[in-house]
């Protein structure tokens, strides 16, 4: 299944419907408390997702959201990708990714 999604880099997760994550077959495992971008705090269901960007396909946290939700695609989700936004393109680009500096091995 295709799903358009609007690409929020102030959203630190990807989220969709709950209604077509479970007709995927999709459940939610866990409920974590998000701070909104207004400051107030919710609950939320949220689930490991596979997800198909730019010809990959991996597991990403979802929020399932309510009936009638925009879907976003998080920050998250870019990151586990290795992509980032082209504002100027309006396309998602790949970058690499950061890894802490240290003797090797340890």
């Amino acid at each position: 299944m295709s799903l358009q999604a609007l690409v929020d880099t102030s959203a630190a997760y990807t989220r969709v419907p709950a209604s077509v994550l479970q007709a995927l077959g999709h459940e939610p495992d866990e409920d974590r408390q998000l701070v909104l971008t207004d400051g107030r705090t919710r609950l939320y269901r949220l689930g490991w997702v596979p997800v198909r960007l730019e010809g990959r396909l991996r597991p990403t946290p979802v929020v399932f959201g309510g009936e009638g939700t925009e879907p976003l695609l998080g920050v998250v989700t870019l990151e586990e990708f290795g992509l980032a936004v082209d504002p100027v393109g309006r396309r998602l680009v790949p970058v690499p990714g950061l890894v802490k500096a240290g003797r090797e091995g340890v």
